[in-house]
């Protein structure tokens, strides 16, 4: 539903004037929800990885016939935690060489904080090192909402949501809007992170971030931004010491609450750049797509897309070269769809929406993952438990 998690991150008069909550007992549900979210990667000799949660501790398996069976899980952290684990926060799994790289968000003791983790194992996920801290500021203050990526030479990144910017400036009676963002590198392949290095200020501080690789290893970097006082469109950067942030959504929309609702980005070998995320703005609002063929500097005119009375929600884009998809949620008033489209032009035109998957119950938001020319939706619920939905043969 498009208004998941709406009233979290309030901030001003839209605090002030909801009622009062007890944000410790809140926060304490928080950590202890039981989490669908199922994240998932293909590597290069075509085997299905998952990472989930349950309880305390994160699991890693993976499937040689597309998720129908799994191996035994495998713990990533022998030491119990608490997570962040919405759609929002999800664990992130990458398969690369052989080498499985596993991020994630850590609850802390106080309301909305956390601290970035991060593990690996070079083993085939027989056994995982143990965690470490990717954040340098290790005040107890909220680093959530991480992205991950690996390029071509086993560099790891890592971006996330941070307020140790709003913290400092409390300390000296000063306001802050929002997080910043900020993002650290391993050049030894996960054993150690750089220290951090802030991208941007003022950044809408309970959406999630996402990066991929370019064609040429720089990743890329998107998340939504606050402009003006409280505009929360969309930003995008190369992380390539070049370029400095633009933005990519223009629907002004003007809250002053944090959406909970991050965007999508996907680059293939063609290295056209395909974004995707929601607004709720008076004017525009619901889902959007848009294709840069310049590295970021440009997007096309957005497409509009889904059903807004139906609550569209939660968007997903994925690119195979030519072919790009799209897959997003729709609510009925009684069950829960995922929907698709696909275009063969690379995103300059598109396929009327489809239906992939439903469920009666609750669910994750869907995922899609991409093996060679073929695409997939990955999507956990309630009631069915995990699917992974070929969706490349729809035409």
């Amino acid at each position: 539903m498009a208004a998941d998690h709406a009233g979290h991150g309030k901030t001003g008069a839209a605090a002030s004037a909801a009622a009062p909550v007890d944000r410790e007992k809140v926060w304490k549900e928080i950590l202890a929800k039981p989490s669908l979210a199922v994240s998932a990667d293909v590597d290069e000799k075509g085997r299905l990885w998952l990472a989930a949660m349950r309880g305390q501790h994160i699991y890693v398996s993976y499937s040689d016939d597309r998720g129908v069976t799994q191996s035994a899980p495998v713990k990533v952290n022998a030491e119990p935690e608490n997570f962040l684990g919405d759609g929002e926060n999800r664990p992130k799994i990458i398969v690369r060489k052989g080498v499985v790289y596993v991020s994630y968000t850590q609850g802390l003791a106080k309301p909305m904080s956390g601290d970035i983790r991060f593990s690996r194992s070079t083993d085939g996920g027989k056994s995982f090192f143990a965690p470490i801290t990717v954040n340098d500021n290790r005040e107890i203050i909220s680093h959530r909402f991480d992205s991950m990526a690996v390029n071509g030479k086993g560099h790891v990144y890592i971006a996330w949501l941070d307020k140790r910017e709003q913290s400092a400036a409390e300390k000296k009676g000063e306001k802050y809007n929002g997080s910043a963002i900020y993002y650290a590198i391993s050049d030894d392949g996960g054993i150690s992170f750089r220290r951090n290095v802030k991208i941007a200020d003022h950044v809408c501080e309970c959406c999630r971030t996402a990066m991929v690789v370019d064609t040429d290893d720089y990743p890329v970097v998107t998340w939504r931004h606050i402009y003006d006082t409280n505009i929360r469109d969309h930003a995008l950067v190369r992380l390539d010491g070049k370029m400095a942030p633009v933005r990519l959504s223009h629907e002004n929309w003007n809250v002053a609450a944090c959406p909970h609702h991050g965007p999508s980005l996907s680059i293939a070998a063609d290295g056209i750049y395909h974004a995707a995320w929601f607004s709720n703005a008076p004017q525009q609002h619901g889902l959007f797509y848009a294709h840069s063929t310049d590295q970021g500097k440009t997007f096309s005119s957005p497409l509009n897309f889904g059903n807004f009375e139906a609550q569209a929600a939660r968007p997903y884009v994925l690119s195979l070269g030519s072919r790009v998809y799209l897959a997003w949620k729709e609510f009925d008033g009684e069950n829960t769809a995922v929907l698709g489209m696909h275009s063969g032009d690379g995103g300059k035109s598109w396929s009327a929406p489809a239906k992939l998957a439903s469920t009666s119950d609750v669910s994750d938001w869907p995922l899609l993952i991409g093996e060679n020319s073929r695409a997939y939706l990955s999507w956990n619920t309630k009631n069915e438990g995990y699917r992974l939905i070929e969706i490349s043969g729809q035409r």
